[in-house]
């Protein structure tokens, strides 16, 4: 479990593919890392990376490796390749929740379309596919490439939505977000409590349907 508030930014070094049955699989991902604290990590350990939870499966004293799976490479964008990524540990009970509840587990890839200053903040403005649309609504939470974010505006399409987000300038100073481009793709994590209020939405209305007690 994490909370959408990046520690810190690591960087991609070394990507290694893994092959299995003579087919190629998923990926073993080196990252150094910069003032990310790992003095009290182990092995083992979840870690969220550009959005994704992780195990870590080496550790050095400024880096660690994690194996990134084909079904994880399928459904992510940002962890096969060199270069910056968002980290941050995952929640440990006592610790301050100061974005939102996120599970680390990406739920689709949106696609930026608009990325560009507004004042004194940055406008982002993500299409989100189909499948994410329903749950992403005005002032809910959002985690973009593991940053918990606030929506400001919703505009749904007949393939998806567009929801836009105002970036306050310490968000992109400390995050990779600065480095989004129209065009570019971003992790999606949905609210979780959204999740959970479509699921009892869905099954009471199926359960009324079989005269069920809902």
């Amino acid at each position: 479990m994490f909370t959408g508030i990046v520690s810190s930014i690591g960087v991609i070094t070394h990507v290694e593919p893994q092959s299995q049955g003579g087919e190629q699989s998923g990926v073993r991902v080196r990252i150094q890392t910069r003032d990310f604290p790992l003095q009290n990590a182990k092995l083992g350990d979840s870690i969220a990376v550009q959005g994704a939870c992780m195990t870590a499966v080496e550790l050095g004293p400024d880096y660690f490796v994690i194996d990134v799976s084909r079904e994880s490479l399928n459904r992510t964008v940002g962890l096969d390749a060199p270069g910056e990524v968002n980290l941050e540990h995952s929640l440990r009970l006592g610790d301050s929740l100061d974005g939102h509840l996120v599970s680390g587990h990406v739920d689709g890839v949106g696609q930026v379309v608009h990325f560009a200053p507004a004042g004194e903040s940055w406008d982002l403005r993500i299409d989100a596919p189909l499948a994410l649309a329903p749950y992403l609504a005005y002032k809910g939470s959002v985690a973009v490439n593991g940053v918990s974010l606030t929506v400001n505006r919703v505009e749904d399409h007949a393939q998806g939505c567009v929801f836009r987000i105002n970036l306050i300038p310490h968000t992109v100073q400390v995050t990779t977000l600065k480095h989004l481009k129209e065009g570019g793709r971003v992790n999606l994590e949905i609210d979780m409590i959204a999740r959970y209020v479509d699921r009892m939405a869905k099954f009471r209305r199926q359960s009324a349907g079989e005269g069920g007690i809902w």
